[in-house]
């Protein structure tokens, strides 16, 4: 492994611990060097925060380090336009940055190389594509809205040992998996900008499809969608009246309602079938820039999404418990028709998660 190489993975390390706080921007680290030593570190830390060329900068001169001649490490290219924070070229080139290491290219439109065409153009030497997949890994969300403007999604599935989800709709929702597992569950959910359930969800379960005993930082709770073609959604679930969280409803037609509250909002989105394509929800939710989506269910809107292969991440729990009254089975080896491939398997309070990846 090259020097530049070794420097690159510390940045990456930096940036993961941005986490979900910096949703919607990518997690992004950073590391100043000079003479073969570390002088700096910095990571994007949250939404609104600093950015980590910003923070390497700011670590620096809050010790009195000089930043005249160094190196900076830096997982994706450095911004060069106005956003919450002020280009980041412009703070490498006010520290005396005289070399930039780049992991990946920003494949936003409004930064494109960019950023690393100023910095040339004002004299600093710019070498790219350094640990460049495992740059690319770090913000797969990101980079693949950027990509094909539509969220990364994400299928969650609670089986019970049979393999079976779901009761009838007519009978009361039973909790089967573990609590560190609903810890993982809100994880996710953290992790994305956007839930979706189906219509049968919500009246059978009722949720609120909120995070819940996770700091999200400065970030709102995520939009939760319901897949709702008839309308069945109204009155007091707690996904129009918590108020805890915007709610967004697709229909097959114009609902005849007028009493939702403001963070409650119903569209219209079908097909001349009458059908709700998921490349249409995909579309839709790409273009108002959710990058992350979170499916949660149930068996029909999973099965859709496996059908349609816009699934690019899966996180299945198992559980040693028998659902009584479960009527709907879910085939974990349907995931290798989205091209998913089971990448690990751990224990989880007693039951059994497998994470499935592209």
């Amino acid at each position: 492994m090259s020097q530049d190489e070794q420097f690159m993975r510390l940045a990456l390390e930096l940036g993961s611990r941005g986490g979900h706080k910096v949703l919607p921007n990518p997690r992004v680290g950073c590391v100043l060097v000079r003479d073969g030593k570390v002088i700096a570190e910095g990571w994007h830390d949250h939404i609104g925060g600093l950015h980590a060329e910003q923070m390497a900068i700011a670590d620096a001169e809050s010790r009195g380090v000089p930043t005249q001649g160094s190196t900076a490490f830096v997982t994706l290219e450095p911004c060069n336009h106005f956003g919450r924070t002020p280009p980041c070229t412009e703070a490498l080139l006010w520290a005396g940055i005289e070399r930039v290491v780049i992991g990946s290219m920003d494949p936003n439109p409004t930064v494109r190389g960019n950023g690393a065409d100023s910095l040339e153009g004002n004299g600093v030497k710019v070498i790219t594509g350094v640990l460049e997949s495992e740059c690319n890994h770090q913000m797969r969300p990101f980079m693949h809205w950027c990509q094909n403007r539509r969220p990364f999604v994400t299928l969650k599935a609670a089986l019970d040992s049979n393999g079976f989800t779901d009761r009838e709709i007519d009978l009361d929702p039973i909790r089967f998996s573990s609590e560190e597992s609903l810890r993982l569950v809100h994880e996710l959910r953290a992790e994305s900008m956007a839930i979706l359930v189906g219509v049968n969800t919500v009246i059978r379960d009722n949720p609120s499809l909120t995070v819940r005993g996770i700091d999200m930082g400065p970030r709102e709770q995520p939009l939760r969608v319901i897949v709702d073609p008839n309308c069945k959604v109204k009155g007091d679930y707690k996904v129009l009246s918590d108020e805890e969280a915007e709610t967004l409803l697709i229909h097959i037609s114009e609902p005849d309602l007028d009493d939702d509250s403001e963070l409650v909002e119903r569209i219209v989105l079908s097909d001349s079938e009458g059908e709700i394509p998921i490349s249409r929800i995909l579309d839709m939710l790409g273009d108002r820039g959710i990058q992350t989506l979170l499916v949660e269910g149930g068996s029909d809107t999973w099965n859709r999404f496996i059908e349609s292969g816009f699934v690019d991440m899966a996180h299945i729990c198992r559980s040693q418990i028998e659902l009584e009254g479960a009527r709907f089975p879910f085939d974990e080896n349907t995931l290798h028709e989205c091209g998913l491939t089971k990448t690990r398997t751990f224990d989880s309070g007693g039951d059994l998660i497998t994470h499935w990846e592209k």
